[in-house]
């Protein structure tokens, strides 16, 4: 698909600017904290694999045909709406339909409750594309909040929130799974002048707020264990 947008925009309309989106995943094990633009590509996971070629073929169409592109590396984003195959969805999801089928302390199903990401509002996700588009040179830049939380410690707040106790019951540890993951938004800052303006603790309140007042049909079973997966793109 990635190719194809790029070879549409060569013949069509190669004046334009194109923002690829890729994820933070691509890194993979860091070398250190917290990643840069220039950290080697080590993806771990087919989907980091995937999005890694994504942003190999973005860099290739700008070097070898002049294309204006843009390659963003997204780190995990979360919000209202997001579907529960992600961390946070899937969390929120969870304490939503035990909280309110009255269970105290509501349980929890997580995947390794250590690991650790860099997670950033969606909204402001979406403005750094679009500062990106408008403001910023062709090249490559993390969209990222620059901290990071574990499973363990996201449950915890959603918990709180919800006004409950919880229990976790986690799954053993994914094989080549990356600890923690944090990048660094230096480039996207001096690039566009973005700043992340909603706190974790605000998306994890109003993402829960949105599955409590999701119809009860569809989210009273409890999910696969939810893992610190990256997001769609």
């Amino acid at each position: 698909m990635t190719l194809n947008v790029l070879e549409a925009v060569r013949e069509a309309a190669p004046d334009a600017t194109v923002v690829a989106v890729a994820s933070g995943e691509v890194y993979g094990p860091p070398e250190r904290l917290p990643v840069d633009e220039a950290a080697p590509l080590r993806p771990q996971n087919p989907y980091a694999v995937s999005k890694a070629s994504a942003d190999l073929v973005a860099g290739f169409y700008a070097d070898a045909h002049a294309l204006r592109v843009i390659r963003a590396r997204a780190f995990n984003h979360a919000g209202p709406g997001q579907a529960p195959i992600y961390a946070i969805a899937s969390f929120a999801q969870q304490v939503a339909a035990t909280a309110d089928a009255g269970q105290d302390p509501v349980r929890i199903v997580t995947g390794n409750p250590e690991t650790r990401r860099d997670y950033t509002d969606v909204r402001d996700v979406v403005r750094a594309y679009r500062l990106l588009a408008e403001r910023a040179e062709p090249g490559v830049y993390n969209v990222c909040s620059g901290r990071t939380a574990s499973s363990r410690e996201l449950v915890a707040m959603l918990a709180e929130v919800a006004g409950v106790d919880h229990a976790l019951e986690a799954s053993e540890p994914r094989p080549n799974e990356v600890l923690e993951l944090r990048g660094s938004n230096d480039a996207l800052r001096a690039a566009t002048g973005w700043e992340p303006e909603i706190p974790l603790a605000r998306t994890l309140s109003e993402t829960l707020a949105w599955w409590r007042a999701s119809p009860a049909p569809g989210r009273t079973a409890a999910p696969p264990p939810a893992r610190d997966r990256p997001p769609r793109s």
